[in-house]
């Protein structure tokens, strides 16, 4: 692609191509009238015009060229007044947003007029929308289960993870756990739980021989009489029965004397998990072994990377089940929230309530930003903004004060004609 080519694709340079050319059009009609004009009078109105043409083309050059630069480099006073007055123009440009843009009756009134509440509900009801937030909040979850990959992410946290395990005082918690429990019961249900597993184990063969053989050996005279084995398989038979019938016993009565003396060691339990400072120091001593111990650093490395692994690889999916699930939370929260009106309202209304505060707070920041932002350019790029935004309209002011002085330099070489006569 050719310079003039290029040239001729920005709007700005190509209409400063046409307002040069009309000048030039201008300088050559004025000599080929001006030599021409002694043959026929004619000629001097078409010079005259194309005098007052280059008059105001030259003008109207200058004055478009002192706004942004030194014409011809020229150090000429009030020229170059936009890189000049960069401070002055950010402030005024501050302050003409902070006050007809966001003074807070425009703001509120437009608030007002928007109906947050209802428009947040509708886009969020929206398939495509829900989707995108899908996308984005899946997006954002996957780059951060990618950083918790990284070892020292993960180092961080597990040593954040045992200093916080540390710093619990866990005892009056697993007391208060265990009030809670012994209030609605739970504990008779997990007693009864447990005698029906011991009662399950007594009865299977395997244990009921375990047995017998533990009798047999510690009656170690039947075994020297050969009746070891008969007399250790009745006495563990006659033990498992006694034992099975006490737990039946126990199963079969809310009001067992074992289950009150069993509510009376938990409540003591209880008691001294939460006052007594004896168990409180062991139940950190165990959790300061627990959390020492290698096993237990193993464990959660274990567990940290099966579950950052699960969740990478549901967030790689195109179909990724946290994804959806997410969409549908969306969707799910426009459908809500466009059938709740108080919620709506008090959307609404919290916002035109805070809105106030925060225009206070932060109108003068925004335009204290706008003001150091135009100051803090660097005049060039200033100039090429600013020429880019109005330049093509002010190449026209260059084309119409062409055409303005033609028209104007011809009026008056026609009025002085017919005044001379």
């Amino acid at each position: 692609m050719s310079p003039l080519q290029r040239l001729w694709q920005s709007p700005v340079s190509r209409m400063k191509l046409v307002a040069g050319l009309l000048l030039l059009v201008a300088a050559l009609l004025y000599i080929i009238a001006t030599a021409l004009e002694p043959r026929h009078p004619a000629w001097g109105y078409l010079a005259s015009s194309a005098e007052a043409a280059m008059v105001g083309a030259i003008a109207d050059w200058f004055a478009v060229t002192a706004l942004f630069r030194h014409p011809l480099g020229l150090p000429i006073p009030h020229t170059a007044i936009i890189p000049r007055s960069k401070a002055r123009i950010g402030q005024n440009l501050s302050t003409f947003i902070t006050t007809h843009f966001l003074s807070t009756p425009l703001v509120l009134a437009k608030l007002d007029a928007l109906d947050i509440g209802g428009r947040l509900a509708n886009w969020l009801r929206q398939p495509a929308n829900a989707e995108a937030v899908g996308r984005q909040l899946t997006g954002m979850a996957r780059f951060g289960v990618e950083s918790l990959h990284d070892e020292r992410v993960q180092a961080f946290v597990q040593a954040k993870l045992i200093n916080r395990a540390r710093k619990v005082d866990l005892a009056p918690v697993c007391g208060q756990v265990l009030e809670m429990l012994t209030r609605q019961g739970k504990h008779q249900a997990m007693l009864d739980e447990a005698l029906t597993k011991i009662d399950a184990l007594l009865q299977d063969d395997e244990t009921r021989a375990l047995v017998a053989d533990a009798i047999t050996a510690e009656v170690r005279t039947l075994r020297y009489l050969g009746l070891g084995k008969a007399v250790g398989g009745w006495s563990a038979n006659k033990f498992v029965d006694g034992v099975s019938a006490v737990i039946a016993e126990v199963a079969g009565d809310p009001e067992h004397p074992l289950r009150e003396r069993f509510d009376e060691h938990v409540g003591e339990y209880i008691d001294r998990l939460k006052h007594d400072p004896a168990y409180r120091l062991e139940v950190e001593r165990i959790v300061a072994q627990l959390l020492e111990h290698p096993a237990t650093t193993v464990y959660i490395q274990t567990l940290w990377h099966e579950l950052t692994d699960w969740l990478q690889a549901d967030l790689d999916r195109s179909d990724s089940r946290i994804g959806k699930r997410i969409v549908k939370l969306t969707q799910g929260l426009g459908d809500s929230l466009a059938a709740d009106t108080a919620m709506r309202t008090w959307i609404n209304e919290k916002l035109m309530a805070s809105a106030p505060a925060m225009l206070e707070r932060y109108r003068g920041q925004i335009g204290k930003y706008i003001a150091q932002r135009v100051e803090n350019w660097e005049s060039r790029e200033l100039v090429e903004q600013m020429e880019q935004s109005v330049g093509k309209d002010l190449q026209y002011i260059r084309i119409n004060g062409t055409l303005v002085g033609g028209l104007v330099g011809l009026v008056l070489h026609t009025l002085t004609q017919l005044a001379v006569g």
